[in-house]
């Protein structure tokens, strides 16, 4: 989701906010700040069990906001979920600031 064309800042904070009151019921853990505002979570026993690894994150990208949602279904076993979100999240910024030729985090 990104602000603009009919998507208010507002709404992106609404959509962020409902994911954060969900994710801190299950144990999120705040995403380092260089990655925005945002949350990885695991939630196995809620409505989201098909896909229970999440990761969210509103962020800038010149001067406008963003917000990804990652979900993953399964991780390796072995690995650190939430690490590897997180990593996710990394590369899915540097992705879209490539895509729409934006500079995350400014």
């Amino acid at each position: 989701m990104q602000e603009g064309d009919g998507m208010p800042r507002e709404q992106l904070d609404f959509v962020l906010e409902d994911r954060r009151q969900v994710y801190s019921r299950h144990g999120g853990v705040t995403l380092p700040s260089n990655l925005g505002d945002g949350l990885a979570a695991y939630l196995p026993d809620t409505p989201f069990a098909d896909q229970p690894y999440r990761v969210v994150a509103k962020f800038r990208c010149d001067g406008k906001d963003q917000l990804i949602t990652i979900y993953l279904a399964q991780v390796a076993k072995g690995r650190d979920a939430i690490k590897d979100m997180i990593e996710l999240m990394r590369i899915a910024q540097k992705r879209y600031g490539k895509v729409y030729g934006c500079t995350p985090g400014k």
